[in-house]
């Protein structure tokens, strides 16, 4: 077992998410990671369109992420002396991350909602997102050792995990969901490797999560989404595990695009697929994933990536941004609550609560 006393990981790389200044004057600065990892560089959003923006273009991302943001948001519509049209703004902004939501309505119960009172709020919101990753990497890295083979839960071969998307320290307020038993297996001197799938169409993967690993240090190795089975079918993996955008109340679990299939294959090759995420990514008013609202995306994100065409002009496209992974394909769900193991709805209740 690990030790959950343990001094916590510090967080990796550059800051994503911080509060500048006081509460009538402060903003909010945000790291720009559509232009990572070839430049660094933060935007300061000053009222709340503009971190409305940020969240629609993707320049903070991440569902725990994503929350933490709109919650400072809506310290921005206060400072302006408009909380009720900057909430029901930013709740617009992207439709499948459900902690957006929970952040937005968590602030909406702050009174008096006065610049101080909503910051203080939202500064407690990014604390215990840190908090919380902190304890999912605890409760993930214990399953991962209770799942393998002794000989491999030994310290003398590297853990080799398979992970999709970004669900680390640039999508968190902490070190991440997906990625936070990478970190504390590396803090308590566990050899551990990770195979990164690239991510299409906008490879948050190759720009986000080898360029985080990689500055921590981690022995990260990128792989096209379209290599994963075969990286599966060789062995080359002990454990697949992701992030969420939503979870559903049967245990179903929206992530990027790509997961899914990625859980089936785990699945043909008996490989533990699992999903780290917080209690606020579970929407308890949804029973199955057929219910998740899913995102549709630009065309010009699969045509014109990066600002180079890539496909005829003019090509009908179809661009989901999230699929869903049914419950019977997840081994476990990890929350800092604890693990959901079997997941069902029972087991989701048991460990989450019939409300957050």
């Amino acid at each position: 077992m690990t030790d959950t006393h343990a001094e916590p990981v510090p967080i990796p790389g550059p800051r994503n998410i911080e509060w500048v200044g006081d509460a009538e004057t402060g903003f909010l600065r945000l790291l720009d990671q559509t232009v990572l990892p070839n430049q660094v560089v933060y935007l300061e959003c000053k009222d709340v369109q503009s971190v409305w923006d940020a969240i629609k273009r993707l320049s903070v991302r991440g569902a725990p992420a994503i929350g933490v943001a709109a919650a400072f948001g809506c310290v921005l519509g206060a400072q302006h002396g408009g909380f009720d049209p900057a909430a029901e703004h930013l709740a617009t902004s992207r439709p499948t991350a459900v902690n957006l939501f929970w952040a937005i309505d968590r602030m909406k119960r702050v009174t008096p909602r006065t610049p101080e009172a909503l910051l203080d709020e939202a500064k407690a919101i990014h604390t215990q997102d840190a908090a919380m990753c902190q304890c999912i990497g605890e409760h993930a890295l214990d399953l991962i050792q209770d799942l393998l083979p002794r000989p491999q839960a030994s310290n003398t071969k590297p853990l080799t995990l398979l992970t999709h998307c970004n669900a680390g320290a640039l999508a968190t307020g902490g070190i991440g969901t997906a990625t936070s038993p990478m970190y504390l297996a590396q803090q308590r001197g566990m050899p551990v490797r990770v195979f990164a799938d690239e991510t299409r169409p906008l490879l948050q993967g190759a720009r986000l999560t080898a360029f985080e690993l990689g500055a921590a240090g981690i022995d990260v190795t990128l792989i096209c989404d379209g290599m994963a089975g075969q990286v599966l079918r060789e062995g080359k993996v002990d454990v697949v595990i992701t992030g969420a955008d939503r979870i559903a109340a049967n245990g179903d679990a929206a992530n990027k695009i790509g997961t899914y299939p990625l859980a089936v294959m785990a699945r043909h090759h008996n490989i533990p697929f699992l999903v780290a995420a917080p209690s606020s990514t579970f929407d308890m008013s949804i029973a199955d994933g057929d219910a998740i609202p899913i995102e549709l995306r630009a065309a010009e994100e699969i045509t014109e990536g990066f600002g180079s065409r890539t496909a005829p002009s003019g090509v009908k496209t179809y661009s989901p941004a999230f699929d869903v992974t049914p419950a019977e394909l997840i081994t476990a769900i990890i929350t800092e609550r604890g693990v959901i193991r079997p997941v069902n709805t029972e087991q989701v209740r048991s460990v989450v609560g019939a409300t957050k």
